[in-house]
């Protein structure tokens, strides 16, 4: 039954985009058979009016229409261009998480239940809500800290939002099942898999002790940064459906005019913007990644005040060097360094040829040089980059991805404040001071430090692996010996699982097809 139900949201999601006509603005055109004809179909189901609209225009109402979860896929799948194409993922990236406000005794009932304790205990005034979106809403209060009265912001989890999400979440699932089974083509794309990290990515979104978290450490991290901060955190007033933190008087990013009114010089917010994103990324392997404009304040000191961190970006000392160094190989025009980065960090496989590689990423390289430094945009570079790494076998990086992702709404809320800004000359010292202080002497320095605490760890494991491989080698043996056995409730669990998967694929299909002659019959 719960396929059945799975299969009807399927089937209704379906519609809805059919009827926004977001099916209708791909490139059908470049189709063949039936994939070809379905697009036919439903350019003639497309409301009218919907094809006037942009093709962002018609994700936008669509995904309104469905709901909070697909907001949260849409902005997924933002940063997964490998799966859904540059173009789609740009489209993506532009939703914005508004969503309508939920009664005020909602919120209450949630925080008390949250926190085990009565919201007058908590809160002095706690007011109505003053933004909402998929997941939570955002409430006005006042706290007593100290005998001082403080105004904080209370984000509120929204009611039924994880039963709603994780209902759809079988949908999806079901979705990516059938695309396996019956588009052989996609299984490169790994769709089951990408639904299990949107899973992941939004069970840890939906527990706002992760995010309280992750505000903790980016303040800490960036607490003598020149002109960047976080709110900081209530931890007492805190818990899984609940965020106390420090109330943000400011100017929001998105409000040009409001930024002008206020004498803000909106070149070096731009600046600032991109040198601390940057700085974020190589210095601490830890960004906010969901920088839109929405989630970004400027005080009246110029200061940016980044709120919402539901969304966190890591990067490894390894993909931290990359970075900088692809970066830096681009603005030096070293595309041989660039290429032999690619190779000592694993991402291109051994067999290609590092010349032929640096052939290929001077054919990205060159053109941009020939542009004026200010229209050269490096979320356009790495975009590119990816491609041309796709032909010579480098794995999906979802890091690196997510990167990519947040890089390009960065670089487009810089331009929105600034339209001659120059990217590179805005970022060259942030990425070449990196490179200088962990590629040279105090560089090596640092590696050969952690080269001993990593050789010093191992050698503290020796007398585990020894007994390791001892059993493991006696266990081979007794393999070689018996064959490999499964013992009977594996076999039966074995068969239980293909048995499930195989009618809940049948049943799905069924009732698709039963929805879609019920529809095609209702309209003629």
């Amino acid at each position: 039954m719960s396929s059945v139900g799975a299969g009807f949201r399927l089937v209704r999601a379906g519609w809805v985009l059919v009827r926004e006509g977001v099916v209708a603005a791909l490139p059908g055109e470049e189709l063949s058979g039936l994939p070809k004809l379905g697009w036919r179909l439903a350019r003639l189901f497309t409301r009218r009016r919907a094809l006037a609209y942009e093709r962002s225009d018609r994700l936008a109402k669509a995904v309104v229409r469905l709901g909070p979860s697909y907001v949260k896929l849409g902005q997924f799948l933002a940063t997964r261009p490998d799966v859904v194409g540059n173009d789609m993922a740009l489209d993506l990236a532009m939703l914005q998480d508004k969503m309508h406000t939920f009664p005020k005794v909602e919120a209450v009932a949630a925080i008390e239940a949250s926190l085990g304790r009565k919201i007058g205990d908590l809160y002095t005034q706690f007011g109505d809500p003053v933004a909402a979106a998929s997941i939570a809403q955002v409430h006005a209060a006042e706290t007593v800290q100290a005998g001082v009265a403080t105004k904080v912001a209370v984000k509120v989890i929204r009611p039924g939002v994880r039963r709603r999400f994780f209902q759809d979440l079988e949908s999806y699932f079901l979705a990516a099942r059938l695309q396996e089974k019956y588009i052989p083509s996609s299984r490169r794309l790994r769709p089951v898999e990408v639904t299990e990290t949107l899973a992941q990515t939004t069970r840890i979104e939906m527990d706002l002790r992760l995010e309280a978290a992750a505000l903790s450490e980016l303040g800490e991290s960036t607490r003598n940064d020149p002109g960047f901060r976080v709110p900081s955190v209530d931890w007492e007033r805190t818990g899984r459906d609940v965020l106390t933190m420090e109330w943000v008087d400011g100017v929001k990013m998105n409000d040009i005019a409001g930024l002008q009114a206020a004498g803000h010089d909106l070149k070096a917010i731009a600046t600032n913007l991109i040198q601390s994103f940057l700085r974020h990324t190589l210095r601490d392997g830890f960004f906010h990644a969901d920088m839109h404009p929405g989630n970004l304040f400027v005080e009246a000191n110029g200061t940016i005040v980044a709120v919402d961190l539901g969304i966190a970006g890591r990067l490894g000392k390894k993909e931290r060097r990359f970075l900088a160094e692809i970066l830096y190989g681009f603005i030096t025009r070293d595309y041989l360094r660039v290429a032999e980065v690619h190779f000592e960090a694993g991402y291109v496989p051994r067999q290609h040829n590092v010349s032929a590689f640096a052939q290929a990423i001077r054919a990205i390289g060159e053109p941009i040089h020939g542009q004026p430094a200010e229209t050269i945009s490096m979320a356009k570079l790495l975009t590119l980059l990816f491609e041309v790494t796709e032909l010579f076998d480098m794995a999906t990086r979802p890091e690196l991805i997510l990167l990519q992702k947040t890089m390009v709404v960065v670089e487009g809320v810089a331009r929105t404040l600034d339209p001659g800004f120059n990217m590179w000359k805005t970022s060259e010292p942030v990425v070449g001071g990196w490179i200088s202080g962990n590629l040279g002497p105090r560089g090596l320095m640092a590696d050969a430090r952690d080269g001993g605490k990593a050789m010093l760890a191992l050698l503290r494991q020796v007398p585990e692996l020894a007994v390791r491989t001892e059993r493991l080698s006696r266990e081979i043996d007794l393999m070689a010996e018996h064959g490999l056995r499964f013992d009977e409730n594996t076999a039966r669990a074995i068969g239980k699982a293909e048995a499930r998967y195989s009618r809940s694929g049948r049943i799905a299909l069924w009732v698709i097809a039963l929805t879609l002659v019920y529809i095609a019959w209702k309209i003629f």
